[in-house]
């Protein structure tokens, strides 16, 4: 996302205007995106979900929102322990995309569920590297799979959207294995709820949080 100390009023009222067909959840928010009909597997509580869609404020903050999980905390994927930092990370050089790690309870929500809500509410899973105003590989839509089924899960989903034509341009999503998971630095933890005045967040994640409630009314929380 925009560095905190960028942020402005001004500068993001131009980024509405500029981006507000890339919002997440805008003109995609009506697409339907089917109930995962795959091979499924039994999973036993707790499970751990690792997603990358955009800056990881918004991405947090939807899932914080949704029954069945138990924790929510932002950090970053795909890259080395080393570079494993905010500054670092910004420079798009380091393999790290912004991302979420997901505690959830697969007996009140299943992993395919949790990626439904991936494809449909919290980003343009179609964006290659970026998401709205926000470019470059840190920002990139992936999954990084935790268990060879969250792997295959994931996969089959990406081909049934694809076959069935949902969206005008294929998944771009990424799936990976994960290999390290890095919390991010405590000020991005649970950042919308701590700044929900904040340009950036009432522009580009608080509608996100809208269209969970809205499309997703029985799992909103």
């Amino acid at each position: 996302m925009i560095p905190m100390e960028s942020i402005n009023i001004s500068a993001n009222l131009i980024l509405l205007a500029g981006f507000s067909c890339c919002i997440n959840g805008g003109s995609l928010s009506d697409k339907q995106v089917p109930e995962y009909t795959g091979p499924s597997f039994q999973e036993r509580s707790p499970q751990v979900a690792v997603l990358a869609g955009g800056c990881f404020w918004g991405v947090d903050a939807v899932y914080k929102h949704v029954l069945g999980v138990l924790e929510v905390k932002s950090g970053y994927a795909g890259g080395s322990e080393k570079t494993a930092n905010y500054e670092s990370v910004c420079t798009g050089k380091t393999g790290h995309a912004e991302s979420v790690r997901i505690v959830y309870d697969p007996d009140s929500i299943s992993f395919s569920t949790l990626l439904k809500i991936f494809f449909t509410v919290v980003h343009d899973p179609t964006e290659v590297n970026r998401q709205g105003p926000d470019t470059g590989t840190q920002y990139r839509s992936a999954i990084f799979a935790t268990t060879p089924s969250q792997k295959q899960i994931a996969e089959s989903y990406i081909d049934q959207i694809n076959q069935a034509g949902v969206f005008p341009k294929p998944i771009a999503s990424q799936v990976a294995v994960l290999e390290h998971f890095y919390l991010a630095e405590d000020y991005h933890q649970n950042f919308l709820e701590l700044h929900l005045s904040n340009p950036y967040i009432v522009i580009h994640d608080l509608p996100k949080l809208n269209h969970l409630r809205k499309r997703f009314p029985e799992l909103y929380r």
